[in-house]
Formats: structure tokens, C-alpha cells, sequence
């Protein structure tokens, strides 16, 4: 931790924050975000009572964006988890077992990663998110369970490919082949000597991976297929982007905070993954 640079300890310092406000935000002494302060509709940052001011329907920006942080780490954090144990699970099985059952895994990572991200989120969401009846409006709660599902779809071949590769290296090694020839089951292999090993490589990519669906989320909520009601980031930046003009700050804030959060996300990736680097180059 000696080594860590100033970027490294701003990055943990802010994903810190975020996490603070996911998991604590609701004991803040804020109004809620949905309270309307019909007396100061479009407020600037800095003002009495708004530190970062108000929208013109007169929501307050700083308790939009911690509730906002809640949802859209909440979604990063589940999507990228279930799609990483899933996506690990068959990484690793397949690269262990080989044959037929590895050129099926290749074959289905390589059909999910032909599709673009946000385009194969985007038919998920659109095809199980809504209602026959038009005039019926989505629950809350069912939009974010499907945004959840569709996004760890994405995540699944992506983190998929990369516990296949990282098990495939680890899996030649000599301790790995003294195990074998031990008499040591291939489950016990793969539990005591594989996983292990091949588990940093995955939380490196998949703190990028937080990074990838934090964006995908906002993207989604701008195209009108997301979080609704400025429940997220990305549902504030749907909701004030119509403010650009005369209030410019609703669409900086979330901004600004979704951006630090992707960049920080994106420097420990590399961070462990560097770190990885060097591990592996003394074994």
C-alpha cells in the first residue's frame, strides 16, 4: 500500500464514498429524493440549503445523486457478480475438461461477444420490460430486475473468456500436474489450486467491468428503456438532459459523479492487474 500512487488512493478514496453512500446514504439527514421544492426550482449549485442546487421540478440534487448512487452501484455490483460466477464457472470448466465441452463454451463466449453490448441489453430490456397494455406503466422493481438479468448476459462471456484463459495457464503448471498425478480428483484440483489463482484476474476485470455496466446502465436510461424517474444516474441524466440549456448543472452533476466512478473503477483494475503481472512473472 506504500507504493500506491496519488490516483490509486483518490480511486479507493471515491469508490470508498460510493459504496458509503450505497450501503448508508438512507441515514443521511436528507429529505428524499423525490420531495419537490416548488420555492426553488432550478436553484444553482452552492445555494441555501442545495450544495449542489436544485432541477427545474425542483428536486434536490444531492439527495438525487446519493439515491442515484444507491441503484446504479447496486445494479453494477449484482450484474457483474452474477455474471462473473456464472461467466467463471464455465470458464473454468470448460477450460479444465477440453474436448467438446470447451469448443461449446468458445462457441457460445464467441456468439455473445459478436453482439455489441448495449445492443443486446438494449432487445433484453426493451422485450421483457414492457407491457402489452401501453397505458400500464413498468414497476420499478421489474425494470431493475430485468436491467439486471440483460446486464449480466453481457457480463457472462466477457468474464467467461477470461477465467478460460487464466485456467488454461494455470492449469500446466507443475504443482497443478503433481496434484493429478497424486491421485487428487479434478474437483478438488479445481477448488484448491485453480480458483485461487485464477480469482484475482477476475476481480481485476471485473472492476472493469463495473465500469462497463455503470455506462451501459445510463445509456439504457437515456434511450428511455432504464431506470425511470431519476432513480439512477443514468435516470437523472435522462431526466435533466432537456436542462442543458438553462440549467446545465442537473446534467453535470450525476455526470460527473458517473464519470470519477468509471475512471476510478477503471485505474484499480489496472492497478491489480499490474499487480497480477509481476505475481505471475515470480512463479
Amino acid at each position: 500500500m506504500r507504493k500506491f500512487t496519488i490516483p490509486t488512493w483518490f480511486s479507493i478514496s471515491w469508490l470508498g464514498l460510493m459504496f458509503f453512500f450505497t450501503i448508508f446514504g438512507w441515514l443521511l439527514p436528507f429529505k428524499s429524493w423525490t420531495t419537490v421544492f416548488e420555492d426553488d426550482l432550478g436553484v444553482a449549485p452552492f445555494s441555501a440549503g442545495h450544495l449542489f442546487g436544485t432541477d427545474t421540478n425542483g428536486y434536490d440534487l444531492l439527495a438525487s445523486v446519493v439515491s442515484g448512487t444507491r441503484m446504479s452501484i447496486f445494479i453494477a455490483i449484482t450484474a457483474v457478480g452474477l455474471g462473473g460466477l456464472i461467466g467463471s464457472v464455465l470458464g473454468i470448466t470448460a477450460a479444465f475438461l477440453r474436448g467438446k465441452v470447451d469448443t461449446v463454451m468458445v462457441t457460445l463466449f464467441n456468439v455473445g461477444l459478436s453482439v455489441p453490448n448495449l445492443v443486446l441489453a438494449l432487445a433484453l430490456v426493451s422485450v421483457l420490460a414492457t407491457n402489452l397494455d401501453i397505458n400500464q406503466a413498468v414497476p420499478t422493481w421489474r425494470r431493475v430486475m430485468v436491467l439486471i438479468i440483460a446486464l449480466t448476459i453481457v457480463i457472462i462471456p466477457i468474464l467467461g473468456r477470461i477465467a478460460r484463459g487464466a485456467t488454461l495457464s494455470w492449469s500446466n503448471r507443475e504443482f497443478v500436474t503433481a496434484a493429478r498425478s497424486m491421485g487428487m480428483r479434478d474437483r478438488n484440483i479445481i477448488i484448491r489450486h485453480i480458483v485461487p489463482n485464477v480469482l484475482p484476474a477476475l476481480i481485476a476485470v471485473g472492476f472493469l467491468a463495473i465500469g462497463v455496466v455503470i455506462i451501459a446502465e445510463a445509456a439504457l436510461s437515456i434511450l428511455g428503456v432504464g431506470i425511470p424517474d431519476g432513480a439512477s444516474w443514468g435516470g437523472m441524466i435522462a431526466r435533466g438532459r432537456n436542462d442543458l440549456e438553462y440549467a446545465p448543472h442537473v446534467l453535470y452533476v450525476p455526470l460527473v459523479f458517473l464519470a470519477l466512478t468509471v475512471i476510478s473503477t477503471n485505474h484499480l483494475g489496472d492497478v491489480i492487474r499490474s499487480g497480477l503481472d509481476r505475481r505471475e512473472s515470480k512463479v
